[in-house]
């Protein structure tokens, strides 16, 4: 075992080196009307986005392989997802060495102390969906964020009381135990070396500069993350002893080390001094849930996403649904049409979303009625051609909601990893702390940081939380309840049924419209990844009642044409998301893309050509 973990010393080094320098036909278009002129993609792979737009595709870096592929937010990460390729593991051994990797170089989202959601497809069809999302302590109340007038406060973002209990490593130990091929001890040591030493990239010095401030406010994460009280610089050497120490015992001992062990002590004991909740008793009791995906058709293509208590996958399959009864590619890419039902099908999937989506293990979810097409049918029918419906008036449509339909906004701090390997099995995972840096604590002896998804629940419905997003009773506080989330996992088969995209991205509810564009820029539209992800982005939530498109990323006289519909349009302040994709050729070559919007590597096993657009 010695050597193996000295070979992944010498891995570990040679990456920092590198991180240093659908079944059914589509129905018949409805008249429109007079319309402006559209934008048409050009032909198979084209884009042609506004003047000003900030990404045209040739500026857009993709990486052409073969016998595996990583797409992450991190190059270090990705290489080391690259390395258990080659060493003949599968795209759930690097999955695994990639999640605990990210702990160590991406900080402010990577993690052990936060969850988040697993798709898999392996080659020989099988398909599963993991659901580590983190869970509200026993002593959770519904009203535990509001103070004696009943407002919120912000004890569900900053502080000690905010953290719900961490799922990662026993999603991380259960998909091993379930697809993994390689020794655990030998996925995880890479991380080990990698918190015993490396040097600070530019990527994770921006980070840590930014929220150098912030990371001040306790004691154990300015110890952590800071050096004499500033942030290291690039080229700096950040060492992470306790992280290290961490992770060699989730090494050695798998997940009880984390959920019983000496981790969990120094959890418990970090909550007794910041008046938290989370013990060792709800860390013993934490399990991490297989559940079925959803799975839908678009257009012969079959989507394999994740469910509740994601709401990424069954608001996703209803604005598809919705949008198949449109012939989008005649209508013309952003043009005024193609915008105006886009954001009509995507406002009364959000009105669902936030009414009726929750912890399914809590409340019947309505699932199957959501992602169904006859449900678009009846859905579609309500949208105007010629005007926009306030959202006031667009409801709920599968029966009374739980009272109060409002919710606490949801994080856009995520990351998201796409592995394909050469047996041609493919993993999605999106994780996250929420925030970025989480609840800015860190845990004195163990070295990482814990999460702030209490702020995920609805903590009094009908009200926003730090994103705005509008949710329901549904998902009010309850103990070992899971949060409601927007991370949304994607895999797409082609008509034959073999993969052809992996994805997801950060960006709270934003996820769930930036992949819904992804997959129909590439179905709809005909675009390669590399337009597919350069492509401008749009985004509506229901409420507020507001569509916002990137900047520079509408023309003039669309938004001006769509403002005439009635809709209420705003530039959105920078880019949204930041996708992690990896596109497969008929032939087996993979593309990996990772968005200019947000940075980050797509690195493959054996590389054939890089090249920029």
């Amino acid at each position: 075992m010695r050597s193996t973990f000295r070979f992944f010393q010498i891995i570990s080094t040679a990456a920092l080196v590198v991180a240093t320098a659908c079944s059914r036909e589509p129905r018949r278009t409805p008249s429109i009307g007079t319309e402006i002129a559209p934008v048409d993609p050009g032909g198979p792979g084209g884009l042609v986005a506004p003047d000003r737009w900030a990404f045209p595709g040739r500026h857009v870096v993709a990486t052409y392989g073969a016998d595996g592929m990583v797409s992450t937010t991190d190059r270090v990460a990705s290489e080391m997802g690259v390395e258990e390729l080659r060493r003949g593991g599968n795209a759930v051994d690097a999955a695994v060495a990639i999640h605990f990797a990210l702990a160590v170089v991406n900080p402010e989202a990577g993690n052990i102390g936060g969850g988040g959601f697993m798709v898999v497809r392996m080659a020989d069809g099988r398909t599963a969906a993991l659901d580590f999302r983190e869970k509200a302590p026993l002593a959770a109340t519904r009203d535990m964020y509001l103070d004696q007038r009943g407002a919120l406060t912000d004890r569900a973002v900053v502080g000690h009381l905010a953290a719900a209990v961490p799922g990662s490593v026993a999603g991380m130990w259960e998909a091993h135990k379930r697809f993994g091929s390689h020794p655990w001890a030998e996925l995880v040591q890479p991380a080990v070396n990698l918190a015993e030493g490396i040097v600070v990239h530019e990527r994770l010095a921006q980070s840590l500069q930014m929220f150098d401030q912030q990371l001040q406010r306790y004691p154990a994460t300015s110890a952590a993350f800071l050096q004499d009280g500033r942030a290291p610089r690039v080229g700096d050497r950040l060492v992470q002893r306790d992280l290290a120490e961490t992770l060699r015992r989730i090494a050695l001992d798998g997940r009880d080390s984390f959920y019983r062990g000496r981790t969990a002590a120094l959890v418990e004991a970090e909550m007794r001094r910041g008046r938290g909740i989370v013990t060792r008793d709800d860390l013993g009791r934490y399990s991490a849930v297989w559940r079925d995906p959803i799975v839908f058709r678009y257009r012969h293509h079959t989507v394999i996403t994740m469910p509740p208590p994601s709401s990424g996958g069954a608001t996703m399959a209803q604005i598809l649904n919705i949008l198949e009864g449109y012939d989008l590619r005649v209508l013309g890419y952003l043009s005024r049409d193609h915008v105006h039902l886009w954001t009509e099908a995507v406002k009364r999937a959000f009105a669902d979303r936030n009414a009726y989506l929750a912890d399914p293990d809590f409340i019947s979810q309505p699932t199957e009625r959501m992602i169904s097409s006859a449900y678009a049918v009846e859905r579609r029918a309500e949208i105007r051609a010629d005007r926009a419906t306030p959202s006031d008036q667009v409801r709920p449509g599968m029966g009374p909601a739980p009272a109060g339909e409002r919710s606490r906004r949801e994080s856009q701090h995520t990351t998201h990893y796409s592995v394909v390997d050469r047996q041609g099995n493919a993993v999605a995972v999106t994780t996250t702390l929420n925030s970025l840096y989480g609840n800015l604590v860190t845990v004195a002896g163990a070295g990482f940081l814990l999460n702030n998804e209490m702020d995920d629940f609805a903590a009094r419905p009908g009200s926003p939380n730090q994103f705005g997003l509008v949710q329901g009773e549904a998902n009010a506080i309850e103990p070992e309840k899971r949060m409601l989330s927007s991370m949304t996992p994607t895999i797409l088969l082609d008509p034959s049924g073999r993969v052809k995209l992996v994805t997801g991205t950060p960006g709270g509810p934003t996820i769930i419209t930036t992949i819904t564009q992804i997959v129909s820029n590439i179905v709809d539209f005909n675009m390669d990844i590399v337009n597919a992800t350069a492509a401008p982005r749009l985004h509506h939530q229901h409420l507020p009642d507001v569509l916002q498109y990137e900047r520079d990323g509408m023309r003039s006289d669309v938004e001006a044409a769509v403002r005439a519909m009635g809709h209420d349009v705003e530039a959105r302040p920078g880019y949204q998301g930041d996708t992690q994709s990896i596109f497969v050729l008929p032939d087996g070559t993979l593309i990996g893309v990772a968005d200019p919007r947000g940075g980050g590597t797509a690195s493959s096993v054996q590389q054939t050509r890089q090249i920029v657009r």
